[in-house]
């Protein structure tokens, strides 16, 4: 008979050992000031960009008075998808977005645009900052997209 290793799985800890329930404290750690109020992270949940960029393409589309079905059949997208979008459940691609804006006779540029001010609006209201260029505190007074 050949020598069997037992089948076990190897354990890597999440977290450091001091950190673990019933674990031995290791080295002693600096201790770090509080963070003020003021520099502390809003509580508030931000806004994703595909719920705004989607709020602003049902928005057009409603406005127009026109239906899911003429808007996707435009910018040649499927129904369901362009409705997903719409509700902010699909991270569209920048070509899915410029078809579906061209097909609201948007820009891409303009949609994002939208979008954007619509993103300042928000996370003014609720980080207390003026809506305007330049305000200082205001911390989403830029537009950045990846894709």
């Amino acid at each position: 008979m050949t020598s069997h290793v037992p089948n076990e799985a190897r354990v890597i800890p999440l977290r450091p050992r001091a950190e673990r329930p019933g674990a031995r404290p290791t080295a002693s750690r600096p201790t770090v000031s509080p963070v003020p109020p003021e520099r502390r992270p809003p509580t508030v949940r931000e806004p994703l960009w595909r719920d705004l960029v989607g709020d602003v393409l049902r928005r057009e589309r409603l406005e127009q008075e026109r239906t899911l079905k003429e808007v996707a059949e435009a910018a040649r997208i499927s129904m369901p998808y362009l409705s997903e979008v719409e509700r902010g459940r699909k991270e569209a691609s920048s070509e899915v977005l410029a078809a579906a804006a061209g097909a609201l006779g948007l820009g891409l540029g303009d949609l994002l645009a939208r979008a954007q001010g619509e993103l300042v609006r928000l996370t003014s209201r609720h980080t207390g900052a003026g809506a305007g260029r330049g305000t200082s505190g205001n911390r989403f007074d830029g537009m950045c997209l990846a894709a």
